[in-house]
C-alpha cells in the first residue's frame, strides 16, 4: 500500500503515527503500580482532615515495594473507602493519595499494613502555592494583547476563563469541539497561565489579560495523542496567530511531522514551549528536546504545599541557592533544557472547581504565562512582521528574563523567568 501510494503521489512524506502521553506526575504514579501476589486486604479510609467526614473519589496508591511497583490502588467511595490487596507485606513502603477536586492529596512512608485513615485538606483558594510565590497572581492586563494557545487535552468550561476560540484536530471528531474532554489537564494548564478569578471562589492565573485559545489533541476517553494531531494544531494555532503556543505533553519518539510544525510556528512568529517530561530525572523528552522549542524543568519550594501532603514525595536535591528551593524529583533534565518554572503543587482549574496538580506540565504554563507578562510590556515586538526575526526575538526576551535559582544547567537551563 505504501509503494503504491508514493507512486500515485510522489511528493508526499508518509511519516509514522507516534503517539504522546500528557506528562502529569501523578499518571507516573499510577503508571508504576503492578498487582501484589496475594489478596490480603488493606482498608484506607480517606476523611475531610477538618471534619472527619468521608472523602469520595480520592485516587489511593500503596506500594508495598516502591522500586519494583508492587502494589495497588484504588478510588474511595461513598464511604470514604478503598479496600486494596496488598499481599503479604507487613508496612506500605509509599501510600499516595491523590484528593478529589477541592482537596489536597496527602503520602505516607512506612505505613503499617491493616485499617489506615488518612485525612485530607481541603484548599484555600488564596493559599500561596509555587506559582504564587515566584510570580504572585497576575492582573488584569498581564498578557494584554498577546495570544495563547494550550495545545492539549481542550480547555473549560470554567467560569474563571474566557476561551476565544480553537479547533479540535482529533480525526474524526467534531473540530468545533475543543472543550476539555473530560480529563481536566488542559483546563488546568490553562488556568496557569490565564485564570482570571479571585478567591475565595476563584484563581487568577499569571497572566489573565490573554487571548486564550485551545487546540484540543487528546480524543474522548484517550490516552495518548497522535504527532498527527498536535503538528496540526500547532499550525493552526500559528496560523490563529498565537504568539505563544503550550505543550504540556510528550513522551513520544521524535518524528519529523511534529518538529516540522514547531520549526514553521517559529518561522510564523510564534514560540512553542514544551514540558520536559516526568520520568525521574531521565533525558528530555520530544517534543521538548527539539531545538526549536523552549524545554521547561520544574522546580518545587518547600512551604508552599500543606505538611503530608503528596507534594512531600517530589522533593529532591539539587537545591538551590535557597535551600527551601528543589528541582523536582520526577522533573526529567539534560542538555536541552532551556529554563525551569515551578510545577509542584499548583493550583489551577479544573471542570468542576479547582485542584492541585504536579509535573513539568504544570511548570511550562508557568513560563508560558510570565512570556505573556513579559511580551504584553513590549508592544513594538508584538506589532513586528510575523516571520522568525518576531519569533526569535520573543524567545530572546523569554531567556534574557531567567534569573539562576543555583541549580545545575541541566536541571534549570538559564534558570527561572522573572
Amino acid at each position: 500500500m505504501a509503494n503504491a501510494f508514493k507512486v500515485a503521489q510522489p511528493g508526499a512524506r508518509l511519516i509514522p503515527v507516534v503517539w504522546f502521553k500528557l506528562v502529569r506526575h501523578e499518571r507516573e504514579v499510577l503508571a508504576r503500580i503492578k498487582a501484589a501476589a496475594t489478596a490480603l486486604k488493606t482498608v484506607v479510609t480517606v476523611v475531610d482532615k477538618a471534619t472527619g467526614k468521608p472523602v469520595r473519589g480520592a485516587k489511593v496508591v500503596a506500594f508495598t515495594d516502591f522500586t519494583k511497583g508492587i502494589g495497588a490502588q484504588g478510588v474511595s467511595n461513598a464511604s470514604g473507602l478503598v479496600r486494596l490487596n496488598l499481599g503479604a507485606a507487613a508496612k506500605v513502603d509509599r501510600l499516595y493519595v491523590y484528593g478529589p477536586t477541592g482537596y489536597w492529596g496527602a503520602f505516607k512512608k512506612s505505613v503499617a499494613v491493616g485499617n489506615i485513615t488518612i485525612g485530607l485538606e481541603a484548599i484555600d483558594l488564596a493559599f500561596g502555592d509555587c506559582v504564587r510565590h515566584f510570580y504572585g497572581a497576575g492582573g488584569a492586563s498581564d498578557g494584554k494583547d498577546v495570544t495563547v494557545g494550550i495545545v492539549d487535552t481542550g480547555v473549560g468550561p470554567h467560569p474563571d476563563l474566557t476561551v476565544n476560540g480553537g479547533e479540535n484536530t482529533v480525526f474524526g471528531e467534531n473540530a468545533t469541539d475543543f472543550a476539555d474532554n473530560g480529563d481536566m489537564h488542559g483546563t488546568h494548564v490553562a488556568g496557569i497561565v490565564a485564570a482570571s478569578g479571585s478567591p475565595p471562589t476563584g484563581i487568577r492565573g499569571i497572566a489573565p489579560g490573554v487571548r486564550l485559545r485551545s487546540y484540543r489533541v487528546f480524543g474522548k476517553g484517550a490516552t495518548g495523542a497522535s504527532n498527527f494531531a498536535i503538528a496540526k494544531a500547532i499550525n493552526r494555532a500559528a496560523a490563529d496567530g498565537c504568539d505563544l503556543i503550550n505543550l504540556s505533553l510528550g513522551g513520544g519518539a521524535s518524528d519529523p511531522a511534529t518538529a516540522s510544525a514547531i520549526h514553521d510556528a517559529r518561522q510564523m512568529g510564534a514560540v512553542v514551549l514544551a514540558a520536559t517530561g516526568n520520568d525521574d530525572r531521565s533525558p528530555v523528552s520530544f517534543p521538548a528536546a527539539d531545538p526549536h522549542c523552549i524545554a521547561v524543568s520544574a522546580l518545587g519550594r518547600k512551604g508552599t504545599f500543606p505538611k503530608g501532603s503528596v507534594e512531600e514525595a517530589d522533593i529532591l536535591g539539587p537545591f538551590g541557592f535557597d535551600k527551601a528551593d528543589f528541582i523536582a524529583a520526577f522533573s526529567n533534565i539534560g542538555g536541552p533544557v532551556d529554563l525551569t518554572g515551578p510545577g509542584v503543587g499548583v493550583l489551577s482549574t479544573v471542570l468542576g472547581g479547582h485542584a492541585p496538580m504536579s509535573g513539568t506540565s504544570m511548570a511550562c504554563p508557568a513560563v508560558t504565562g510570565i512570556a505573556a507578562r513579559l511580551l504584553s510590556r513590549r508592544p513594538a515586538v508584538i506589532a513586528l512582521a510575523r516571520g522568525q526575526a518576531r519569533s526569535d526575538e520573543i524567545a530572546r526576551i523569554v531567556l534574557s528574563a531567567a534569573v539562576r535559582m543555583g541549580f545545575p544547567p541541566e536541571c534549570e537551563g538559564s534558570g527561572l523567568p522573572r
